[in-house]
């Protein structure tokens, strides 16, 4: 698997910046985060800079230490933010600009090439991005993806020169989300995913009503929201199942949930590499999902957990009643994951990771 081997370090630190669309709470703004913590100040001279409106990080963001800079207030999508990017690229000029997110992707890399920013990295995180890459590899120094599969798909289906992507996996905070013995009461099921299409929370209720069938008193807690939630609030109800599920909305902060569940399912039909997934996995939980996209890199099938075929409610179904119904499965699923999540995702190998990958862009560049 190529990766980014980091050449010898600059005579100064690297002004960086790190270009995202927003700070809700995603997988992706945490990655920035640990970045933005635990970049090598000896290297980089870094800066987080925020496209939109959206708060929900903003303080731990400054929490950093590096400076965060704001693009605009404008909610996100707006093409009334793209004019303050520009003059933001064209004043600062910084040796690296790292894009994040979709729009950033975009425009960040558009307008950094055409104001001759030295270095550009852009986030390759999801399997069919909207982000205009079968071009903007082109002028992309270094594409950084987070799942050995989304390498795969840059290199063999968009023609990236495979010298020209690294690999850096998620990390999680294991400290953060660290094990607890679970509380007395029903077996309960938490699925961490917004409600959208990619993330399937109409089988993942269906299968759920599979799993009722052998454990009446298990509950269900949907964390998120989307414009799917209607359908599935009628799902529920023409299940006859809506008394044992709960839908949580406007939550940043899932820990609590982690700890109150028993099992952790995602019931994607698309996938990058999810966050959620290693989260649940730092915390002890053993994980039933879909076999798709970089999920198979996070969990290993019989020993973390179970992966089951995409949108098969039956396969999910039969996933959560094994998991439901045998305790010291769970249990020994949970311990490994866990043992996993510390033992490879840890926050400083992925900023190290990333560290590499930047310096390897920087040196492209130069020898150009």
């Amino acid at each position: 698997m190529p990766q980014a081997s980091a050449p010898a370090a600059p005579d100064r630190p690297l002004r960086l910046a790190v270009l995202l669309q927003d700070l809700e709470f995603g997988g992706t703004q945490r990655y920035a985060l640990h970045l933005m913590r635990g970049l090598d100040r000896r290297l980089f001279d870094p800066e987080l800079w925020v496209l939109n409106a959206g708060d929900g990080l903003e303080a731990e963001a400054l929490a950093t230490g590096a400076p965060l800079v704001r693009i605009s207030r404008r909610p996100p999508g707006s093409p009334l933010a793209l004019p303050p990017l520009f003059a933001r690229i064209a004043r600062s000029r910084p040796d690296i600009l790292y894009t994040l997110t979709v729009v950033p992707n975009i425009w960040g890399r558009l307008f950094g090439r055409a104001l001759g920013v030295p270095a550009i990295t852009a986030g390759f995180r999801e399997m069919k991005p909207k982000q205009w890459e079968p071009l903007l590899w082109r002028v992309t120094d270094r594409l950084i993806c987070n799942a050995e599969m989304l390498r795969e798909r840059a290199v063999s289906t968009l023609g990236v020169p495979s010298d020209r992507v690294t690999v850096v996996p998620n990390c999680v905070d294991s400290e953060r989300f660290c094990s607890a013995a679970r509380p007395d009461g029903p077996p309960r099921v938490v699925s961490v995913a917004r409600l959208v299409r990619d993330k399937s929370p109409l089988a993942m209720v269906e299968a759920f009503a599979i799993a009722l069938q052998s454990v009446p008193e298990a509950c269900l807690t949907l964390v998120g929201d989307g414009p799917l939630r209607s359908k599935v609030e009628a799902r529920l109800a023409e299940l006859g199942i809506s008394q044992a599920v709960s839908i949580v909305t406007g939550c940043g902060e899932v820990r609590p949930h982690l700890a109150q569940a028993d099992v952790f399912a995602l019931a994607s039909r698309r996938e990058g590499s999810p966050n959620a997934v290693l989260e649940a996995m730092a915390a002890g939980l053993p994980v039933a999902a879909s076999r798709t996209g970089g999920i198979p890199d996070l969990v290993e099938h019989g020993r973390t957990g179970l992966l089951t075929r995409p949108e098969d409610s039956e396969d999910m179904g039969a996933a959560l009643t094994r998991l439901l119904t045998d305790k010291a499965l769970r249990c020994a699923m949970g311990a490994a994951g866990r043992e996993k999540a510390v033992r490879k995702h840890s926050p400083e190998a992925t900023v190290r990771a990333t560290e590499a990958a930047l310096l390897a862009a920087w040196a492209r560049r130069r020898a150009s």
